[in-house]
């Protein structure tokens, strides 16, 4: 049979046999059947049954992987150990049981890898495979240690019902305290802040076991090994039926090199001002901090199986460094996190509020809490400014997950992001929801889309669209209509660049978030 070759009815039938009973088993399986050249040769195998738990590399599962070819997939494994494994069986009837062996396959721009080890047995001039992938956990695992270690945060629970708590191996090291002494109870937490600090950390902690208050976000110092750590606290309680909390769980966050950063800014503040005046020291030192918080990628990244690309261009005019932020990660059960947010003003204040914004943001969906929750305990926070005047901002914030290729999301007073799908550009439905920092009883609902194989959605800021007297929806019209084209002419790879790039003289800050599904 030469690879173009259509399978007879038996075969068909066989192949359905095989099924049901893979459709019944636990772990991955498939069977491959093979195609040969008109000499005899083994050019390649497809996949005609799987079993559900079957996952490959790039995340197709099940049925989804039925019809594919071996070296469409994973071209590297043509002649290797495996592939003469699996050429020994189908000659001998031997079973192939071959040692474990890693595959790297690139994507995005970065390399990722799998360990396996495959099975092989021969059935009916075909082979039944199946497998096991021995990092899966392990990477998790690591994946969730190095996002504590870079964040220099870790995640910390307390149940209140048998009086136990949790910590990570991250939040000892943030307090300098040995695994061997557990972890602290919350009732013990002000008894370890500085003196100054005692009085506010054990109110907000009072607060939250008398079920006064749902989250806390309180920052506080302690004494640790080298001298002083600037920590902060931010936790939620999860009450029972009749509103009492029985748990509480959060992260605990040291920014000392925050605080360090910013008390070195304000050095350098004074000594520019003497040099070249207030607004040039302003706009210096925003742009380091901005800088420095918000790394734009030269290139196009992949989470969660997506490709992402982003795109910052500052306003042409006035102290050029505003509050328009991003955020694209992937989380800890392997979904993404996407967020596009614009901070009302410009300067050391705006970057300030951003800063702000994006870490908690970013901290509360890692330990578990909901976009709109997420949205309400921001708003809270904007009208609870503190010494300095109160800000507003908007924001979209857009959880994907990649099992149901399913995108959830919800807005505070953000423009409404723009599908394109089979060359039509559409605004998704916008949910109910206010800009932050506005009114205290603002409610924020959420919508969900799924998004296809060649589907492209935008984030962005109003920069990309708004013109002085022009209404809005011509601002929204001309962006649909230039990204449909931008497609259609093969400049999908650029899109968020090009699309910043092409307004000239912008008199406010752009950020622009493209989001692509990879054909399948």
């Amino acid at each position: 049979m030469n690879g173009d070759a259509v399978p007879s009815r038996p075969a068909e039938a066989g192949a359905a046999a095989v099924q049901r009973i893979l459709d019944v088993l636990s772990g991955p399986a498939v069977l491959l059947t093979p195609l040969r050249s008109p000499d005899g040769e083994i050019e390649d195998y497809r996949i005609d049954a799987a079993a559900p738990d079957s996952v490959d590399i790039a995340g197709r599962r099940g049925a989804e992987l039925i019809g594919r070819r071996v070296l469409e997939t994973y071209p590297t494994v043509s002649g290797g150990a495996l592939w003469q494994g699996y050429a020994h069986t189908l000659a001998t009837g031997e079973v192939y049981e071959g040692e474990p062996f890693t595959y790297q396959e690139s994507g995005a721009g970065f390399p990722r890898e799998s360990v396996y080890s495959v099975r092989a047995t021969r059935l009916d001039g075909r082979l039944l495979v199946s497998w096991i992938r021995h990092d899966t956990s392990d990477r998790e695992a690591r994946r969730l240690a190095d996002m504590q270690r870079l964040g220099n945060l870790g995640w910390a629970g307390w149940n209140l019902t048998d009086a136990t708590a949790t910590w990570s191996d991250q939040v000892y090291t943030i307090f300098g305290r040995a695994p061997a002494l557990g972890p602290l109870g919350l009732e013990e937490l002000p008894r370890y802040a500085l003196p100054e600090d005692r009085g506010r950390l054990g109110a907000a902690v009072r607060r939250l076991l008398g079920g006064g208050q749902r989250a806390v976000d309180q920052p506080f110092r302690i004494t640790a090994g080298e001298g002083v750590r600037h920590l902060r606290l931010v936790v939620e309680a999860r009450p029972d039926a009749d509103g009492t909390p029985v748990e509480v769980h959060g992260f605990f966050q040291d920014v000392t090199a925050l605080r360090d950063a910013e008390l070195a800014l304000r050095e350098s503040e004074r000594a520019v001002l003497v040099q070249r005046g207030k607004v040039q020291a302003e706009h210096a030192l925003a742009a380091r901090l901005q800088d420095t918080l918000l790394p734009v990628p030269e290139q196009s990244v992949e989470l969660a199986g997506l490709c992402v690309d982003v795109a910052y261009v500052a306003a042409d005019s006035g102290v050029n460094v505003g509050g328009d932020w991003y955020s694209a990660i992937e989380l800890p059960d392997r979904s993404a996190l996407f967020v596009v947010g614009d901070v009302a003003g410009h300067g050391l204040a705006a970057v300030g509020t951003m800063a702000q914004l994006r870490f908690t943001a970013k901290g509360m969906v890692i330990t578990g809490s909901a976009p709109t929750t997420v949205l309400r305990r921001l708003n809270h926070l904007l009208l609870h400014p503190g010494p300095e005047p109160p800000a507003t901002a908007t924001m979209v914030m857009a959880r994907y997950g990649p099992e149901d290729r399913r995108l959830t999301w919800a807005r505070a007073g953000h423009l409404p992001p723009l599908l394109i799908r089979e060359d039509r550009a559409t605004f998704l439905p916008q949910p109910e929801g206010a800009l932050l920092g506005a009114v205290f009883d603002s409610v924020y609902g959420q919508a969900s889309v799924d998004l296809r194989p060649g589907d492209d959605l935008l984030l962005y800021t109003d920069g990309l669209v708004e013109e002085p007297d022009e209404e809005i929806a011509q601002g929204l019209d001309r962006l649909a209509e230039t990204a449909r084209q931008l497609l259609r002419d093969g400049l999908g790879e650029t899109l968020a660049r090009t699309l910043a790039a092409r307004r000239v003289g912008n008199r406010d800050d752009i950020c622009v978030l493209h989001i692509h599904v990879p054909d399948e």
